[in-house]
């Protein structure tokens, strides 16, 4: 059910106060289609895509949250009933960042409430205690900091690069979301410059969180946004992937329908 067209109040900006309870959330669509990536890849599932992100990642293929927002506001009642239009007990609440906005934790609760399992797409800087199922979480690595040369198209990067480097990894609330949560780590990967940075990310994490983060819930994820450019990415982060002892995980929708939007 796409909303992207339909804007009712200022675009959300990443450093937003988090509406209040009771304001609903910004939704950018909500559609019905296969989740594409990590440990549930294949799997039918409603997806609930919320606008705004505190981070700009370059190559970001939902830049319509982050880079140019948009949105409606819908109240939870009218999310829960679109939610139950599809014959789905899955749910993906994605964004942008779901957890910048407190409202997200009461739409989960009403899903978890309903029987649904929820996953949540985070970027991992922002923990919340909410009912969750599977916390799928993508730490953003140096090299999707943007530069003036490398932002979408018609994307203005003023200012982001530092302020996306600063804030792109946030030990602490990594840790808490290991700690609360089932989850999986995945890392878009475009090729082997990438897994230094994963492997001392995961030493820091690893010290400082008190459960145990086992290699195959470690998912290392081709970057690419297009079947063309997965093709130049897929089979060296696969090799990665086999090298170090990590899971490989698919971008099942970009194969299936390569950029089309709800997908």
């Amino acid at each position: 059910m796409p909303v992207s067209d339909s804007v009712d109040r200022p675009p959300i900006e990443s450093d937003d106060a988090h509406p209040t309870a009771g304001d609903g959330l910004p939704i950018n669509e909500l559609f019905y289609s296969l989740q594409g990536e990590g440990i549930l890849a294949g799997v039918p599932s409603v997806f609930v895509r919320t606008s705004g992100c505190n981070l700009r990642c370059w190559f970001c293929d939902s830049y319509h949250t982050s880079w140019e927002p948009t949105h409606a506001w819908r109240s939870l009642e009218e999310i829960i009933a679109d939610v139950k239009r599809y014959d789905a007990d899955h749910v993906v609440l994605t964004g942008g960042e779901p957890l910048l906005h407190q409202e997200s934790v009461t739409l989960l609760e009403a899903l978890d409430d309903r029987g649904y399992h929820t996953t949540v797409e985070t970027n991992g800087t922002i923990y919340r205690d909410a009912p969750i199922d599977l916390a799928s979480i993508s730490p953003k690595l140096a090299s999707s900091t943007p530069t003036p040369e490398r932002v979408p198209e018609g994307s203005d990067s003023s200012g982001w690069g530092d302020r996306h480097e600063r804030d792109r990894i946030d030990i602490e609330a990594l840790a808490q979301l290991v700690e609360s949560y089932p989850f999986q780590l995945k890392f878009v990967v475009a090729d082997d410059e990438d897994m230094p940075e994963i492997t001392e990310l995961l030493t820091t994490l690893r010290a400082a969180a008190s459960v145990t983060i086992p290699d195959d819930r470690i998912l290392l994820m081709p970057e690419g946004a297009t079947r063309e450019r997965l093709a130049e990415t897929r089979t060296r982060v696969a090799d990665l992937a086999l090298a170090h002892g990590f899971r490989y995980t698919p971008r099942l929708h970009v194969d299936l329908w390569n950029d089309a939007p709800e997908t």
